[in-house]
């Protein structure tokens, strides 16, 4: 995979922060559009009021200095000059005139002002803080330069507050419209993250535009399908399971009465794997229904401990590992039944296991339940929570099982907000780790 460049680093992830870049990047530039826009139509007025009156008030200071005798014409000087421009006696003609539109404008109003007698020339200076010299020669032949400066645009402080307020306004109204408009989407990401069989659907407010209306009208109908599925296929699957057991039991009674020994052995062996898988199927569709228990306060440790008792009393090789104190908030039913799976799956192919709990920096918890066994491929470790998986090489009718263990462990972690994690350990074995969030503590 390429490596993401700065700019797609910089692009927002989620739906909320790329509607809000898009919608104030095109605000802002049209803002400042409109604003350059404005202030180039002041520029151009400010020149042609400028052009208006320097052609005004160079006639007036052409018509003094030709009036004035020449050797009190540079005293003048002084007394004329304004704040864009000045003049100047005795500056040399250019050789050619300038082009820029500016020059011709200036130039001309000026011509125009002062009649036929005089030819205006316009040039472009090296000299610095001067760009424009109006060049024109007095009745006598004294040359006279007009140096004049273009108009600044002089920003006042309020100007700068008003910016200030109206880009605070754009990003306040920016945020909150597609707030509005990503709300609900997240409404609905919420709504089908909680969907799945270990809690009740809780169906979506029918209120909002138009198309968040259908939305929800669409998702409320899913989640209501979806939970009519599920319960019929548990129904489907516990009335199978349940209606069984009475063939099952005719089958072991007649298979009693035969004389021949071998063969009463496999059949009394077939039923008794059928018996198996039939109440694993039973406790696999009773799974489904562990969220109508009442979560309440429970110490982790003492129930724990409890279990694991019970299996040192039957003469199991089952240990807890020293934990810390911990009381959390869980349905018990559902949590021991959760670890009695684990522990009965390790114990069928390790023959020994062992309870570790611990916590992480968040508040979490893990509740560990590791073995010695032969492990589980890489490549399987998420398959064997799917329901009736089994691995190829645990068929057998003493450790195969109907695959129903892990995913029973699987669907109750979900209906307690957890999950399963599978993991093989070093110097083989297995570890599975069913991580409580930290609401529950």
């Amino acid at each position: 995979m390429s490596a993401a460049s700065p700019l797609q680093r910089l692009w927002p992830r989620s739906l909320f922060g790329r509607l809000a870049l898009i919608f104030l990047v095109g605000l802002v530039a049209a803002h400042a559009l409109s604003f350059w826009l404005v202030f180039m139509e002041r520029g151009a007025a400010a020149r042609s009021m400028m052009a208006n009156y320097l052609a005004r008030d160079t006639a007036s200071s052409v018509a003094i200095l030709e009036r004035v005798p020449p050797e009190e014409r540079a005293a003048w000087l002084p007394r004329l000059e304004r704040r864009n421009y000045r003049f100047v006696l005795g500056a040399p003609l250019p050789s050619t005139a300038s082009e820029s539109p500016l020059a011709r404008q200036l130039g001309s109003a000026v011509a125009q002002l002062l009649g036929p007698p005089y030819q205006v020339l316009a040039s472009e200076p090296t000299q610095a803080g001067v760009p424009l010299r109006l060049h024109l020669q007095l009745k006598d032949g004294t040359p006279l330069a007009i140096e004049l400066m273009e108009p600044s645009m002089q920003v006042s402080p309020w100007v700068v507050g008003v910016l200030a307020a109206q880009l605070a306004l754009l990003l306040l109204l920016t945020w909150y419209a597609v707030r509005l408009a990503t709300r609900p989407l997240q409404r609905l990401a919420d709504a089908a993250d909680a969907l799945g069989p270990g809690a009740p659907a809780q169906p979506l407010s029918e209120e909002g535009p138009r198309e968040v209306v259908q939305a929800a009208r669409a998702l409320n109908a899913l989640q209501a399908r979806v939970a009519s599925y599920l319960a019929e296929r548990m129904q489907i699957l516990a009335a199978v399971s349940h209606d069984l057991q009475t063939p099952i039991t005719r089958m072991r009674l007649r298979a009693d009465l035969l004389d021949d020994t071998a063969l009463r052995d496999k059949l009394q062996g077939d039923l008794n794997a059928m018996q198996a898988l039939v109440q694993e199927g039973i406790a696999y569709a009773r799974s489904a229904h562990s969220a109508n228990e009442p979560p309440v306060r429970a110490d982790l440790h003492a129930l724990l401990d409890s279990l694991v008792c019970d299996y040192t009393d039957a003469g199991r090789a089952v240990r807890l590992l020293d934990m810390p104190g911990l009381t959390v908030e869980t349905r018990p039913q559902a949590l021991r039944r959760i670890v009695g799976n684990l522990v009965d799956n390790a114990l069928k192919f390790a023959g020994a296991a062992e309870i570790a709990v611990t916590t992480d920096t968040a508040g979490a918890v893990c509740i560990a339940v590791r073995d010695r066994g032969p492990g589980i491929p890489t490549d399987q470790l998420q398959a064997v929570l799917k329901p009736f998986y089994r691995l190829e090489n645990s068929r057998s009718r003493e450790t195969g099982g109907a695959g129903l263990g892990l995913a029973i462990a699987q669907q109750l972690a979900e209906a307690l907000g957890g999950r399963l994690a599978l993991a093989n350990r070093e110097g083989g074995g297995l570890e599975v780790c069913l991580h409580l969030p930290a609401a529950s503590l």
